[in-house]
């Protein structure tokens, strides 16, 4: 009984406790708006708790600061306080900066979890926010039951581990979006608006800031979707062979108005940039459509794309893995099929 008694008590405690949660999302911008990713992540934060008290941060410098901090104000009726940091310091993302911005914002909001995407931006800045907050991340989350009970992918995915936090304030999560569908983007409304509100930096601890600095970065130009949101994707393998026998992956996608994959092997060998590769040390994709070419199915490159909704898989080995995945399988010369499906094919509309 006394054990009972005890377990009873933990409960009521337990559920007090999830019934006053507030939520700090770590937001991605560009050009005025919120990233796809950022979505996704205000998403996961919504089931923590329906009473979830839930803030964006959004830190950087010029006019597009605050075009981006006004859509976030009304891009959900959950969010109820939007945070800017204006700052030369954070119009990179450097792990140094945003990690100490995170730890003064936290220390002023004392919020119960922090939020961020699990893409390089969050990778990035995470667990170095962790350290200072003396705090265990739980990474790529895939499922929130409770407001301390996470799932998680491990062994490149192939198994999933359920994850209880047990540690102080704040329970920190990078999340996987392809796993939390995106919200749509409100109209803009300035009766439902959230406050914005500046971040006071007169007090940031400048330690450490300036051990990282940036240097460049580098895009590819390409009209083609982007490869973590989009509907269709066409990836090659090393079957592919060179360089120039890729541009037959990068032509049918073209015509299907898909986004570019490749693999690891691929990436290695130099036939396309690594901004490409997808898999457990890539991108994370789930699109409608995904079509690998040449692809094996090595267990590193099935955790970043067995989500897809439908996969098509061409390979001459008929014993290759990626074909227990499949939901479509041709055991077929990519260099037969390709060009076919190329002449075959009409173009995109």
């Amino acid at each position: 009984m006394a054990t009972i008694s005890m377990l009873r008590a933990y409960r009521s405690r337990s559920t007090s406790t999830f019934r006053y949660l507030s939520t700090l999302i770590l937001a991605e911008h560009e050009g005025g708006s919120l990233k796809a990713q950022t979505l996704n992540a205000i998403a996961a934060a919504n089931y923590l708790s329906k009473d979830n008290s839930i803030s964006l941060l959004l830190a950087g410098s010029g006019p597009s600061l605050q075009e981006a901090a006004a859509h976030a104000a009304s891009c959900h009726p959950s969010i109820s306080q939007v945070l800017l940091a204006k700052s030369d310091k954070f119009t990179y993302p450097l792990a140094e900066p945003w990690a100490k911005l995170l730890q003064l914002v936290q220390k002023t909001g004392g919020y119960s979890h922090i939020i961020s995407a699990s893409g390089s931006f969050g990778k990035n800045i995470l667990p170095r926010a962790a350290a200072l907050l003396d705090v265990s991340p739980i990474s790529d989350v895939v499922k929130i039951s409770e407001p301390h009970l996470f799932v998680r992918p491990i062994y490149a995915g192939n198994a999933l581990c359920t994850v209880r936090y047990v540690g102080s304030n704040p329970c920190m999560l990078s999340i996987r979006t392809t796993s939390f569908p995106s919200i749509s983007m409100a109209a803009d409304s300035k009766s439902n608006s959230a406050p914005i509100d500046d971040v006071d930096l007169s007090t940031i601890d400048e330690d450490g800031i300036s051990k990282s600095r940036y240097i460049k970065q580098t895009t590819q130009e390409s009209e083609r979707p982007d490869l973590g949101n989009a509907r269709v994707v066409i990836t090659g393998g090393r079957a592919l062979k060179s360089a120039e026998n890729f541009k037959m992956v990068e032509q049918l996608a073209e015509k299907l108005g898909a986004a570019v994959g490749a693999t690891r092997a691929a990436v290695d060998a130099g036939y396309v940039p690594n901004e490409l590769q997808v898999g457990q040390t890539g991108k994370i994709v789930a699109p409608e459509l995904y079509m690998a070419f040449g692809v094996s199915g090595a267990i590193q490159h099935l955790a970043g794309m067995r989500d897809s909704k439908v996969i098509v898989a061409v390979n001459k080995d008929a014993d290759a893995p990626i074909f227990q995945v499949a939901d479509y399988g041709l055991v077929g010369d990519l260099f037969e099929v390709i060009p076919e499906l190329l002449e075959k094919m009409p173009g995109k509309k």
